[in-house]
């Protein structure tokens, strides 16, 4: 099996030793994309929706850099610090989503790295 590891700046950098997605065959899989502006390198913080909304962009720059979609995601994972925070990130990966419905976890967690409120990863085949 060949893989590749993932690197684009139209997502933030990895914060630690790890890529940002590895595409092993036809599977894109992303590491967790955190709420970070990567033309400024700066967390977003105090807008649930805001956050939610530049973690997806983030995933789905990672996933375009292996010439993957959105489309082609199959499974996300969403960590959260506040889980009253549950429907507000509803609206907002609906709107992102739209009719594509990928399966989907979403679990309350006590931190995350930099002190993010939100982390969202995604599983893609293409």
């Amino acid at each position: 099996m060949t893989s590749r590891f993932l690197s684009t700046e139209k997502a933030p950098a990895a914060v630690g030793p790890y890529s940002q997605g590895v595409k092993a065959e036809n599977i894109i899989f992303t590491s967790g994309q955190l709420p970070i502006d990567p033309a400024t390198g700066e967390l977003s913080k105090g807008d649930i929706q805001k956050e939610t909304r530049l973690c997806l962009e983030n995933v789905k720059a990672v996933l375009e850099a292996a010439h993957g979609s959105i489309e082609h995601l199959v499974k996300v994972t969403v960590f959260v610090t506040d889980i009253n925070d549950f429907s507000k990130i509803n609206e907002v990966y609906a709107e992102f989503f739209g009719d594509h419905k990928p399966a989907r976890s979403l679990i309350q967690v006590a931190a995350l790295p930099k002190g993010a409120d939100i982390e969202i990863e995604g599983i893609a085949v293409i």
